[in-house]
C-alpha cells in the first residue's frame, strides 16, 4: 500500500526557477495550465476539465500505467461525479439541497455523514479563526460558501487516492490540490501571480503535496461580509494561504480577507498554513 506523504511545499529561487516553465499558473483571472508534458516511464496522463453550475475543475492526472486507461478512466468520472454531486447536493442557492434544508431546519447535520463533517469543518474553522470565518454570520443562516469549494476538491482528490492514482492535480479558480509528481516526473511547478500587479514576478512553489487557497481575487468587492458587523469586508483586495487542505486553506483565506492584517497572527507559531499574499486595497 501506498501511503501519503506529508504535506510538502519549497519556495523556488527565482533565479533557479527562470529556465523551467511551471506546470500550473493560478492568477487574479482564472489558473492556467501551461502543459501536460509527456509521461515518464510507465505512466498514463490525463488532462480533464468539467463545468457545474457553480465552478469550472481541471484535473491533471499521472496516474500509474498498470491502472490501465479504463482504470483511469473510471476514476475520472468518479472524481468528476463527486464534484457534480456535491454542487447539487450542497449548494447553498439550491432551495432542496441539504444545506438549504439544514437552514430551514427541516434536518439536522447529522442525517448525512457528508454534511456532518462540513459542518463540524465550518465550527471548527470558526475557533481556529477567532470567528473570522463564520458561516452561521451570513444572511439566510448557515452558508459554508467559503470552505464549500476546497471540500469539494478534497473529496473529489479523496476519490482519486481510493482508485489507485496518487500523482494528481485539482483546480478551480484560484484554488489548486496537488499531490505526489507532475507527468516529467518531477514535482508540481506552480507559479503563483500578484492579484494585482501582473507585472509582480510570481511567486514559485514546488509542491509534492498541499493547497492553495485564495479569497477575493475575482476583484469583486462585498462578497464577504465581516461576521462581527454585518458590513463588507473591504481592507484586502485579496488574500492567498497555502498549506495542507484545501477547505482548511480556503477557510483561511476568506478569513483572511475580512480581518486583514490583524489575521496574520492565524498563520505563527508553529502553523501548517502561510499566508502568501494580503494585499490591502
Amino acid at each position: 500500500m501506498r501511503i501519503d506523504q506529508q504535506p510538502r511545499t519549497r519556495w523556488v529561487d527565482q533565479s533557479a526557477f527562470q529556465p523551467r516553465r511551471p506546470d500550473l499558473r493560478l492568477g487574479s483571472r482564472s489558473h492556467r495550465v501551461d502543459r501536460l508534458g509527456a509521461a515518464t516511464g510507465d505512466r498514463i496522463a490525463v488532462q480533464h476539465t468539467v463545468r457545474t453550475t457553480t465552478a469550472e475543475y481541471s484535473l491533471l492526472l499521472n496516474a500509474p500505467e498498470w491502472l490501465g486507461r479504463r482504470g483511469v478512466g473510471e476514476a475520472l468520472r468518479d472524481a468528476v461525479a463527486e464534484l457534480r454531486a456535491i454542487d447539487l447536493t450542497y449548494g447553498p442557492t439550491r432551495p432542496e439541497s441539504l444545506v438549504s434544508r439544514l437552514r430551514r431546519g427541516e434536518i439536522s447535520p447529522e442525517s448525512y455523514p457528508p454534511l456532518a463533517d462540513l459542518v463540524d469543518r465550518c465550527a471548527a474553522m470558526r475557533a481556529a479563526t477567532d470567528g473570522w470565518f463564520d458561516a452561521w454570520a451570513v444572511p439566510g443562516g448557515f452558508d459554508p460558501g467559503g470552505l464549500l469549494g476546497g471540500w469539494a476538491v478534497e473529496r473529489a482528490a479523496a476519490r482519486l487516492r481510493a482508485a489507485g492514482i496518487h500523482d494528481y492535480a485539482v483546480l478551480s479558480g484560484a484554488d489548486l490540490v496537488v499531490r505526489g509528481h507532475a507527468a516529467h516526473g518531477g514535482p508540481w511547478r506552480v507559479a503563483v501571480h500578484h492579484p494585482t500587479d501582473r507585472h509582480r514576478a510570481p511567486l514559485v512553489l514546488e509542491m509534492t503535496a498541499g493547497a492553495v487557497g485564495t479569497s477575493g481575487v475575482s476583484g469583486r468587492r462585498g462578497h464577504v461580509v465581516d461576521p462581527h458587523t454585518g458590513e463588507p469586508a473591504d481592507q484586502l483586495v485579496a488574500a492567498t494561504v497555502v498549506g495542507p487542505d484545501l477547505a482548511v486553506a480556503d477557510a483561511y483565506a476568506t478569513a483572511l480577507y475580512a480581518a486583514g492584517p490583524a489575521g496574520l497572527a492565524w498563520f505563527r507559531n508553529g502553523s501548517d498554513y502561510r499566508a502568501l499574499f494580503a494585499h490591502r486595497r
